[in-house]
């Protein structure tokens, strides 16, 4: 059995996989939701200590 001349792994030539455009689209998306996740993160901590700041209703 004889092995390849070449060594394993990524020793190609890189080659893009997908286009500006859409690399540019993928990161906003992530920033929005990044974004849209901290927003609720927040709104739920405050709503928590709003909530133990009152009293409870007998």
């Amino acid at each position: 059995m004889s092995r390849p001349l070449a060594p394993a792994g990524f020793t190609g030539p890189a080659v893009a996989i997908a286009s500006t455009r859409l690399r540019g689209t993928v990161a906003a998306s992530l920033a929005i939701a990044s974004l849209s996740l901290c927003l609720m993160v927040t709104l739920t901590v405050l709503s928590g200590k709003l909530g133990a700041g009152m009293p409870i209703p007998a």
